[in-house]
Formats: C-alpha cells, sequence, structure tokens
C-alpha cells in the first residue's frame, strides 16, 4: 500500500475503532495498514456480489453500505445496512468459501482491503482477536435473527418505528429519504409517506428539508412494543 505516512497513520487510527480489529495489537494494525489496498466505491455500485470468491476482508472507511440478496423472483431484500468501521466480509475469509450476499455502497464508500492470507496470519498471530471475531459473529447471528422475526410480527408501523429508532441512534434526527426507509423496511414509498404524516399529526416526529427529526422515542418505542405483543 503506497501511502504517505500521514494516510497510513489515518488507516492505523481507523482500523483501531474497527470490529475485531481494536483486539489486534498496535503492532499487527500497523501490518496490516501497509499490507492493505485502498478501493472506493461509488453509490450502487457492488463491493462484492453473492457468489463471489472470499479472497479478502474490508474495513468501511468512509461512507456507508448495504447486506443485500435476492430473491427467486429477482426482488433485492434488503439485511442491513453498515457504516464506518465496519468489518465486512470476514465469513468467508475465514471458511474460504463463497460470498454469502451483495454488499452495495448507499453512499461514496471508501474501504481498505485485506487479502485472506494476510488477515489469517493476523488471526493466527493473535487468539484474542480471533474469539472476539466468534463473539461478533455470534451477535450478528442473534441480530439477524431478531430481524427476522420482527419482519414477520410488525406492522409496518412498527417496522417504520424501528428504522427509524435504530437510523437516529443516540441522536433526534434521520436523514434518510421516504424512498430510503420505504425501501429499508419492504413497503411502499406511499405507505410510508402517510404514516409519516400521521405521527407528524400526534406530534411524535417534525419533517423539513434536512430530515426526519425523533420528537417523542417513548411513543415510538411503545409502538413497537405493542406491535411485538399482539
Amino acid at each position: 500500500m503506497a501511502e504517505s505516512k500521514e494516510t497510513l497513520q489515518a488507516v492505523e487510527a481507523a482500523l483501531a475503532k474497527a470490529e475485531l480489529m481494536a483486539a489486534l495489537s498496535e503492532a499487527t494494525r500497523a501490518k496490516l495498514a501497509r499490507q492493505g489496498a485502498a478501493c472506493t466505491v461509488e453509490p450502487g455500485k457492488l463491493l462484492f456480489a453473492k457468489g463471489d470468491k472470499g479472497d479478502a476482508l474490508y474495513v468501511l472507511l468512509e461512507g456507508e453500505v448495504e447486506v443485500r440478496t435476492s430473491t427467486e423472483a429477482g426482488k433485492d431484500v434488503r439485511i442491513a445496512a453498515l457504516k464506518p468501521y465496519a468489518l465486512i466480509g470476514e465469513m468467508a475469509v475465514l471458511d474460504g468459501g463463497l460470498r454469502s450476499a451483495d454488499i452495495a455502497a448507499i453512499r461514496r464508500s471508501r474501504f481498505l482491503r485485506i487479502g485472506r492470507d494476510q488477515a489469517i496470519a493476523a488471526l493466527e498471530s493473535e487468539p484474542k482477536a480471533l474469539l472476539k471475531l466468534v463473539a461478533e459473529l455470534s451477535r450478528r447471528l442473534r441480530h439477524a435473527d431478531a430481524a427476522l422475526e420482527d419482519a414477520q410480527t410488525l406492522d409496518l408501523g412498527g417496522r417504520l418505528a424501528l428504522r427509524l429508532l435504530d437510523e437516529a441512534g443516540e441522536s433526534t434526527s434521520v436523514t434518510l429519504t421516504q424512498t430510503e426507509l420505504a425501501r429499508r423496511i419492504g413497503a411502499s414509498r406511499e405507505k410510508v409517506n402517510r404514516k409519516l404524516h400521521e405521527w407528524v399529526e400526534e406530534g411524535w416526529i417534525s419533517m423539513g428539508r434536512a430530515g426526519i427529526k425523533l420528537a417523542a422515542r417513548d411513543k415510538l418505542r411503545a409502538l413497537i412494543q405493542q406491535a411485538r405483543a399482539s
């Protein structure tokens, strides 16, 4: 990776924030930063596709990506969205198998690509990091199971409320467009628009050019709990 000293330092700092990589020693992270290769993916383009060879893992340095797969009818199904400093593609790197899903850029995204041989060598040299990876994969599996259950049990309002709270995190604002929200919960934009305007009238949210502001998070949480209990 022919980069300036400043760029390498920035990559090393990013690796220290990434899942799994934080468990590696500083020396190992510095080595991976030197061995890795930077790459950029434009919005709507794939980092890799389901069925591709798992010859590398990636650390998302900037941007946002979507994990998705397709139904037999050709419809894209969103599994998750990942933000910096997510680790991507580790399953296929561990077992040497093929990619299990598509990774598509939602926004212009920059990655550090680490070859499988380098990644395996780092894990073999530091077993604590390997254990952390196993724990992370277990956490993701539980999250995927919960997401599948929610998709089956929550109505549109419940799914939309859950998505708004997840996207906002610790803040009170969501910058996703209504089209993006609709796609992420598997609904039409028209239905999402109607539900959002209902919540505006209730005083739960407000909408403007800057996005959606959550004014009553407790109401949204209660709606989710009610939908799960019904």
